[in-house]
């Protein structure tokens, strides 16, 4: 469970990537427009910023930049409900994964998966800064 947890605007970005990916930095910002109402230079050093942190990769098709995730949706959705549920709500049990439902980022198997990864976090995890 070591996937780190991005920032609101990078999980934007993410999020962007998990529902289409490979994209162009271009489909990237229009897909995250209505959320970060960013300039493109703004999208562009996030992504230069989520590439140097290995959450994203870049590869070239058709000589245009392409980018994918690198982090695991369901991991990462996990670690950010985790996080907020522990510092945030200041919880110590996992938050309940009603939380999700209704959500059109993740399916009922993907749900299942992060009931899963919440119930089974590490106590001692949870210590760590």
């Amino acid at each position: 469970m070591s996937n780190p947890i991005p920032s609101v605007s990078e999980l934007t970005l993410l999020k962007a990537l998990w529902k289409q990916q490979p994209l162009s930095a271009r489909e990237i910002h229009d897909a995250a427009a209505d959320e970060l109402a960013w300039s493109f230079s703004s999208t562009r050093k996030t992504l230069d910023r989520m590439l140097d942190k290995d959450m994203i990769a870049v590869h070239v098709m058709h000589g245009v930049n392409v980018y994918s995730a690198r982090l695991d949706k369901v991991g990462t959705l996990a670690a950010f409900a985790h996080d907020f549920g522990r510092r945030v709500m200041e919880l110590d049990a996992p938050l309940p994964v009603a939380m999700f439902t209704g959500s059109k980022l993740v399916d009922q198997q993907e749900l299942s998966r992060i009931e899963q990864m919440l119930n089974d976090w590490p106590d001692d995890e949870a210590e760590q800064p």
